[in-house]
């Protein structure tokens, strides 16, 4: 058959359009269009298959790809024509299509079944308009200035079939010899009318004059308004934090389905949690840092239900199941030492009692089949983690160097750990069968679930021994000094490889969003900035001051010797030290401090070798109690002006972060200080934002790409003017919480966020707005006037009414998703919010490690009984437009 390509688009001078045609999974062919009137690029093509898949790209003159679409095209042929003209539009990944028909339109539009669109030899046209309508019972429908088209009139408008999510159709004979406008309605099935006409201007659609060819018009980028567009309104409370009846200490995977019943019962479409990998890696209570995953693939054995188990405790150990039970809930926090310890005694008791069932068990076996790939590494890696009690592979007997060959021969019967590594692979079986029955039970009710990445890996993880040389093992990854620390944070987390990751394809990326896919409808991709740079420090500090940004351009020596400064690498990359900084950091303490110096010609001081770097000065210390005097030391060991960094065989450099805040800058000429400073805003504010840009646009539209998850990103902390520009082209959803504006203004008003937004009065990261109102006074009194446009003097307390008032604030805006921490609805109603305010944070950055051990100070079923409260909500939701 015969396809006649069109599509418009201005190219620079030098550059030419290309259609790339797949054709049954083949490669890719790329046909040369010619340019023609207008801005036009028309191109003929055989093909030979009634399926087609294709993009649309941009060459230069060196045939090098300089533009490429987001998001391909899709067309099936009917067979009553062999040729057929493609009216296109350059697709762009920010039409809503494309970023809102994804896996919570198909929850929405539960039972949906496709509709059939029959295309009669005597139609000239075929309009495909790709729109997703989340309402049920709207329909697209088209009228235009034809008689054919019904001339204007809304009685004779020509109804479209749904033929897939989001994708309308419907053929149609245009007999007129001249252009035709016309444009999109939405019609209502109940009321049977339209009630809306799409904004902008018409569209144009042109004759047809030949019987023997059908002309396809594929439209995009469906004109909504905004309340046509899906809104939707949440709850963010991580799985361990949730309190039931049923739980043993912590949340588990089927309380989702009791809180799913609760936003069914408030109106809430969306539930949010954090990560629920797997972190353990030495039982004891750090372990509770949901971001230090030991797999990226395994669930978490904390959130596994004892009582939900395809097998029965066995009967003498019930009373004593249910008595440590008791003792867990009655706790105001998670005891997560006892509970995972106590967990693990009776998934052991279980697995050894019923194990010749398990072993035959063929949906075990189709599990393990179905994920080798990660869950024969990762059960192996348990086995020796537990049998040489560190998950530090480098510190193992054996297998210190992951071959998989060897480890397969632990899943072998004969093999002496071949019972531990089906022990927990049954329990990654039991916690996939738990979480995709809460999560098909959630869709069921309309509701959604998202879900959180992080952007690192745990230094001693399943992935790190298996793939280290996908990561920068030398390398510890971390965030710049912010609102939450003024030392920076250091995640400890090694850096990507990325080099390594595109020589496939960034397939990595890929299997991770598919393997999360297959539970959550959306995504939240933390610290979404790392795919633009990174944080890094070397393994040798332990603070994220001493860190800088890669890849980065950096500073080197011709650009010190061009600005005329006296670059003196002992003075400028090593700690500056003299008697008047030693006074100021120790004292009456000098003395002692001056243990581990030693002196200069010009009396200044220099660290011994033996204590030169911040983690030589804390495994010095690690045993000691004295932690200010080593807190002070290591400070010290800060104070520089300029990083190092190795590149192509040079040594280049890198401002460290508020270099003027330092001591070292203090005792620089005048002349010097006025040099750096220019040097630091320029690298920090002005060079790097090209570099960026490029990074991220190489990387995330490959991974957006392989999936259906609506993505969001969480990119607070100081982001490079590039992030929000690579966030639209790409319709990443961005974060706002009120309390941590981009701008430098107090606060954030929710009230101007724009669809494209996900708003929150406060996060995981921050304190929860009872507390924050306590923390500073006069900070509480602006936001009481100027936010909430309140009068007087500010109450001491947040008061319901006022927490009322704030979410209300982050309701009525046009913003997609509102999304509140269950602390933030309870503390609406005085009678359901948790007097002891104090243990409501969930986690505070400046503490590392934290203890992440929150809980929900009342039951999930006491939640479902507060009818008042529940419809109180559910009035809020419907009047924001967001039901």
């Amino acid at each position: 058959m015969k396809l006649y390509f069109s599509v418009r688009y201005i190219t620079k001078k030098g550059e030419s359009l290309f259609v790339s045609v797949i054709t049954n999974g083949q490669e890719a062919q790329d046909h040369q269009m010619q340019p023609s009137d207008f801005g036009v690029w028309k191109a003929e093509v055989d093909h030979f298959s009634k399926d087609i898949s294709y993009k649309y790209l941009v060459k230069n003159e060196e045939n090098t790809t300089v533009a490429v679409e987001d998001v391909g095209h899709q067309l099936s042929f009917p067979h009553t024509y062999k040729e057929f003209v493609i009216i296109d539009v350059w697709n762009k990944k920010n039409f809503p299509e494309n970023y809102l028909t994804n896996k919570i339109l198909k929850n929405k539009l539960t039972g949906f079944k496709p509709e059939k669109n029959s295309i009669l030899k005597k139609h000239t046209h075929l309009f495909k308009i790709f729109a997703p309508i989340y309402h049920s019972n709207w329909k697209i429908v088209l009228f235009g200035s034809s008689e054919s088209l019904g001339s204007w009139s809304y009685d004779k408008v020509i109804i479209f079939s749904q033929t897939d999510f989001g994708v309308w159709e419907a053929s149609v004979e245009i007999p007129e010899n001249y252009p035709v406008e016309y444009k999109y309605c939405i019609y209502d099935t109940v009321e049977k009318k339209v009630i809306d006409v799409e904004s902008g201007p018409n569209r144009l659609v042109y004759p047809n004059s030949n019987k023997e060819v059908l002309h396809i018009v594929s439209d995009h980028y469906f004109k909504f308004k905004s309340y046509q567009m899906y809104h939707d309104a949440g709850v963010a409370v991580p799985v361990f934090s949730l309190r039931t009846e049923d739980g043993f200490g912590v949340g588990e995977f089927p309380d989702l389905k009791k809180l799913a019943d609760w936003n069914k019962a408030t109106g809430l479409g969306i539930i949010q949690i954090l990560p629920i990998n797997d972190t353990t890696a030495n039982y004891t209570w750090t372990d509770s840092y949901p971001y230090a995953a030991v797999s990226v693939y395994a669930l978490h054995p904390q959130y596994l239900s004892l009582e939900k188990l395809d097998y029965v405790l066995p009967k003498n150990l019930v009373e004593e199941y249910n008595a440590q039970k008791d003792e867990l809930n009655t706790l105001n926090l998670i005891d997560y030492e006892k509970m995972i310890s106590g967990k693990w005694k009776f998934i052991k008791q279980v697995f050894e009692e019923q194990k010749e069932n398990i072993f035959k068990d063929r949906n075990f076996k189709k599990f393990i089949k179905d994920n080798e790939t990660w869950l024969v590494p990762y059960s192996a890696f348990c086995v020796l983690r537990d049998k040489y009690k560190t998950p530090n592979f480098g510190e193992w007997k054996t297998h210190k160097k992951y071959i998989a060959g060897k480890i397969s021969q632990l899943f072998t019967i004969k093999n002496k750990d071949y019972e531990a590594v089906m022990l927990h692979s049954w329990v990654q079986f039991q916690l996939h069968k738990q979480l995709k029955d809460a999560v098909d039970y959630m869709h069921g009710l309309g509701i959604s679930i998202k879900g959180d990445l992080p952007i690192g890996i745990y230094r001693y993880s399943v992935e790190a021994w298996t793939e280290p040389e996908l990561f920068g093992m030398d390398f510890q990854a971390g965030a710049p000094p912010d609102q939450f620390t003024d030392l920076g944070q250091n995640w400890e987390f090694p850096t990507y490889n990325w080099e390594a990751m595109k020589n496939d394809g960034y397939q990595w990326w890929k299997n991770r969003f598919k393997a999360l896919e297959q539970y959550f409808d959306a995504m939240r991709i933390d610290h979404i900035l790392g795919f633009f740079r990174i944080w890094r420090m070397p393994i040798s500090a332990t603070q994220g001051i001493l860190g800088y940004f890669y890849p980065a351009v950096p500073i080197t020596e011709d650009e010190f010797k061009k600005l005329h400064l006296p670059f003196d690498f002992n003075r400028y990359c090593k700690p500056f030290i003299n008697d008047e900084i030693l006074n100021k950091y120790f004292g009456e303490n000098k003395d002692n401090a001056l243990e581990y110096l030693d002196i200069n010609s010009d009396q200044t001081y220099y660290f011994k070798p033996q204590f030169d770097t911040q983690r030589k000065i804390s495994n010095h210390f690690k045993n000691d109690e004295n932690t200010e005097f080593t807190e002070q030391l290591i400070s010290l060991a800060a104070n520089v002006l300029f990083l190092t960094e190795e590149k192509d065989r040079e040594t280049v450099y890198h401002p460290r972060f508020n270099i003027y805040k330092t001591e070292s800058y203090q005792f620089l000429s005048d002349g010097e200080k006025r040099i750096i400073y220019n040097l630091y805003h320029d690298y920090f504010f002005k060079r790097q934002d090209g570099l960026w840009y490029a990074q991220a646009m190489e990387k995330l539209p490959v991974i957006l790409n392989a999936t259906e998850m609506l993505i969001c990103g969480e990119d607070l902390g100081l982001v490079p003017d590039c992030v929000p520009v690579v966030m639209d082209e790409l319709a990443i959803i961005a974060l706002k919480v009120q309390r941590m504006p981009s701008e430098n203004i107090p606060f954030y008003n929710p009230k101007i966020a724009d669809y494209m937004n996900v708003v929150t009065a406060s996060s995981h990261d921050s304190s929860t707005l009872r507390q924050w109102w306590k923390e500073d006074s006069a900070l509480t009194q602006k936001y009481y006037n100027q936010q909430l446009n309140q009068y007087g003097e500010a109450p001491e307390n947040l008061m319901p009414d006022l927490a009322e008032i704030i979410i209300k604030q982050h309701l009525y805006n046009d913003a997609m998703l509102a999304i509140f921490p269950i602390q933030e609805f309870l503390a609406t109603e005085e009678t359901l919010s948790n007097p002891n305010l104090d243990i409501e944070r969930i986690n505070n950055p400046a503490v590392f490690p934290h203890y992440w051990r929150y809980r929900m100070h009342l039951n999930i079923e006491e939640l479902h009984k507060a009818e008042n409260f529940n419809e109180k909500i559910k009035k809020w939701i419907e009047d924001s437009g967001r039901l």
